[in-house]
């Protein structure tokens, strides 16, 4: 009996052990690199848009087709009974020679369009390791959420046992008791609910990372705001060359000045060959006369020149749509430039106050855990009431929980700020 105790506690210590397992920030991002749907799907459609960025499908190559057939049939008739089988085989070639560089054109677009994939799959990237940041240290502000919890509840635990001692002695009454008591079970509530947050907040870490089983993390990183002093031109130039929005635009605006050489090469001409040979071979069996064969090969080779004369406008109405709309994706990038750079301006200021009010949370969580020191010593000792002890209480909780905030929302801005500047995937890598 004995021996199967040890044996159950092993186990159970095993599965503990497979459940439990350290993570750091860059051990979560690496993994939702690697699992994340999002991604998956993303970098599935970049290998299609490789696969298609072949010369073969921009139309550079000829096409070549190959047939055979083998025709039967046997003849009654008056004079001679016979079997025909007839055997052909041939090879065609078709090849457009040219058609006013559409070859070309086509081959760019579809550089553009992987160009485009890749940028599609940079900005999914950026995204997930934002998303993943801001999720691992959600965990963490609720894990120190929760540590401030159970530091207040400690004390409203204590408080109500240095009350009903009091009472054991005549100098509480039950109302001073049943204050404690409410005190208590207030705090002991918010615990509670703190620990429903902080779960969930790992089982939203849990997803971003695609873990299909309830794998129960220790986070290793700190939490804790790295404040870094930025110059806003300097990021300014970082956001203009690394911007993957920005990127994006720019490969749509190479795509619309394709489509206006494309709209060119339709008034070209077109130049075809087309060129192939077919073998025959002939049998006739004979019933009396015996087989016979007659064998018959054809090559041939031709050049088609065309050229569309007319077609009632289109093309000149194609280009000129054209051009109006690599217009338009010129003003949508000096748009986008504009706004860009106004939405980094207001970030960074952004960064800047929450810089401050980081600073300022500091000093006031130094200072409110002072005052609950020398409150609690001053309620132990008679000084004060349980009324004004709770009043500080309540104070040391909420400046506690906003200081934390405070290194939370520190940790959103800076993380925006670094995905804007198109800089987050290098500092991650």
């Amino acid at each position: 009996m004995k021996k199967i105790q040890q044996l159950l506690l092993l186990i159970f210590a095993g599965f503990s052990i497979q459940a439990q397992q350290p993570l750091s920030l860059n051990d979560a991002i690496a993994k939702a690199l690697e699992n994340n749907y999002g991604i998956i799907i993303v970098k599935e459609n970049q290998r299609i848009a490789e696969i298609r960025n072949n010369w073969g499908n921009a139309g550079r190559y000829p096409y070549i087709n190959l047939t055979a057939g083998d025709d039967n049939a046997y003849n009654i008739n008056n004079t001679e009974n016979y079997t025909n089988n007839r055997f052909s085989a041939g090879a065609a070639l078709n090849w457009t020679i040219f058609d006013g560089f559409s070859v070309r054109i086509n081959k760019q677009r579809f550089e553009e369009f992987e160009q485009l994939s890749k940028q599609n799959t940079a900005i999914m990237v950026e995204g997930t390791i934002q998303s993943v940041i801001l999720a691992y240290y959600d965990v963490l502000l609720q894990k120190e959420k929760l540590k401030n919890w159970e530091e207040v509840m400690q004390l409203s635990s204590d408080r109500y046992n240095l009350a009903e001692e009091r009472k054991a002695f005549g100098t509480y009454v039950t109302y001073d008791v049943l204050q404690a008591k409410n005190a208590y079970l207030t705090d002991r509530s918010g615990y509670l609910l703190q620990e429903v947050n902080f779960k969930n907040s790992l089982r939203d870490l849990n997803f971003l990372l695609a873990e299909q089983n309830e794998v129960t993390y220790t986070l290793t990183d700190s939490f804790k705001a790295v404040p870094i002093d930025y110059v806003l031109a300097d990021l300014q130039s970082q956001m203009f060359e690394n911007n993957k929005s920005l990127q994006n635009q720019y490969v749509n605006q190479r795509l619309l000045e394709n489509a206006v050489a494309a709209a060119k090469s339709n008034f070209s001409p077109t130049v075809d060959f087309r060129g192939g040979i077919t073998a025959t071979a002939n049998r006739n069996n004979f019933a009396e006369r015996g087989e016979s064969w007659n064998n018959s090969a054809n090559f041939y080779g031709n050049f088609t020149l065309s050229y569309n004369l007319f077609s009632g406008g289109n093309r000149k109405r194609a280009m000129e749509i054209a051009k109006i709309d690599e217009a338009i994706g010129l003003v949508e990038t000096d748009e986008m430039k504009h706004e860009l750079n106004n939405s980094l301006s207001n970030l960074y200021e952004f960064y800047l106050l929450r810089q401050e009010l980081l600073t300022l949370a500091f000093e006031n969580l130094e200072a409110a855990r002072l005052n609950l020191q020398l409150s609690k010593e001053r309620f132990e000792s008679g000084a004060i009431n349980s009324f004004n002890y709770r009043d500080v209480q309540i104070s040391y909780i909420a400046i506690a929980q906003r200081e934390l905030e405070a290194i939370y929302n520190f940790i959103d801005v800076h993380t925006a700020l670094l995905r804007m500047t198109g800089t987050i995937i290098q500092e991650y890598e």
